[in-house]
């Protein structure tokens, strides 16, 4: 039986997983994981092909399947795409986050650029999120929450600095949006070099969520 799309996300994100718990609204939350099993599958892209070129190939399909949804075609078939088109979400915009995640296929990246590309993917993606939960929610009350999550695996001091600019940009984050950024406070641990296990993460998502920051 194909996986549903909330087992997925649950078994290959489960840090935005746990953050959508916190999301009352049942469509709300169906809709984020719609958005986090897209994402999943544009960044295992680069994991996946033997070349970048056969990447741009599968990055152009998603690209023009979430094209066809915007101009009110009936969806590929496929269980993501499907989920997406029935959903609240903008495929413009999510058009968009597949052209950025194009970038994936590059390598890794660092400085400005690992920065500009973080804003470009992790930047949409939550912005996107927390726009759905909340229609007064703006990116830039979440870019530096984004980034944090976007480096912390990779450039670790970019993260924590991000994070610490983030409590500032969250205070007027609406409290409605919040889930969409609260596994945030989870890439503090992750920048240290720490994994944190899973009842650890769920406490530290609570904790976040019931003071409304990410510190």
């Amino acid at each position: 039986m194909t996986e549903d799309l909330d087992a997925l996300v649950r078994r290959v994100d489960s840090d935005r997983w746990l953050s959508s718990r916190f999301v009352a609204d049942v469509a709300a939350r169906a809709d984020l994981i719609a958005l986090y099993a897209l994402d999943h599958e544009l960044t295992r892209i680069p994991q996946i092909v033997s070349d970048p070129l056969m990447g741009e190939i599968r990055m152009t399909w998603w690209r023009e399947g979430l094209e066809d949804i915007a101009e009110g075609k009936t969806p590929r078939s496929h269980p993501v795409l499907r989920a997406i088109a029935a959903s609240a979400l903008p495929a413009t915009a999510l058009a968009a986050l597949t052209e950025a995640r194009m970038g994936d296929l590059d390598g890794a990246k660092t400085g400005a650029a690992a920065l500009a590309h973080a804003d470009a993917t992790e930047g949409l993606l939550m912005a996107l999120a927390a726009r759905r939960l909340s229609i007064a929610a703006t990116a830039d009350q979440v870019k530096h929450a984004a980034r944090a999550v976007a480096l912390a695996h990779t450039e670790a001091p970019a993260a924590l600095s991000a994070l610490r600019a983030a409590r500032a940009e969250l205070a007027d984050l609406p409290v409605a949006a919040f889930p969409a950024v609260a596994h945030a406070t989870l890439a503090g641990p992750y920048a240290r070099g720490r994994r944190p296990g899973d009842l650890e993460k769920r406490l530290r998502l609570f904790l976040a969520v019931l003071r409304g920051s990410v510190g």
